[in-house]
């Protein structure tokens, strides 16, 4: 029995070295479409967010990376955060200020930066974003996963 306390105590602590030692506790997961085989006319590469790890309490920008064949004169982003699974927040914004309009054909990126409140907690979050046209017409919905940990930065006050 000993022996088994003593691995769980050896188990505990180095979980709690690592943890320690590698607090970065915000990672983005790869990029899904909200509906598998939908044919969207703006395709998306990928997401980056910066800084790594985000602070509570200070901007985070989510880029997007993404590509049409058409030009987008204008539209809107919709927003929206889960939190283990439940709605939390959602936001809409002129995609005009997100990107440079008229977007052209071809590759483009879009900037959302949002400062994350200091009593974020830390776990599991999926945010979900849908780019409609001047009409209204979904453009593209995606969805990616990240994560706050416990060691998260917190800015200071």
């Amino acid at each position: 029995m000993e022996m088994k306390a003593a691995r769980f105590g050896i188990l505990r602590s180095l979980l709690l070295a690592f943890c320690l030692l590698f607090p970065s506790a915000t990672l983005a997961s790869s990029v899904a479409y909200c509906k598998k085989g939908a044919d969207y006319a703006v395709k998306v590469s990928g997401v980056d967010i910066s800084p790594d790890p985000i602070a509570r309490g200070k901007p985070a920008t989510f880029t997007i990376s993404a590509y049409t064949g058409s030009v987008i004169p204008e539209g809107k982003l919709v927003i929206d955060v889960k939190y283990l699974g439940f709605h939390v927040y959602k936001e809409t914004h002129d995609l005009c200020k997100e990107t440079s309009c008229p977007v052209s054909t071809g590759a483009f990126e879009i900037f959302h930066k949002q400062t994350l409140p200091i009593f974020t907690p830390p776990g599991s979050y999926t945010l979900t974003m849908t780019m409609t046209g001047e009409d209204g017409r979904p453009l593209t919905c995606i969805t990616f996963d990240f994560y706050i940990g416990f060691f998260s930065s917190v800015a200071d006050i």
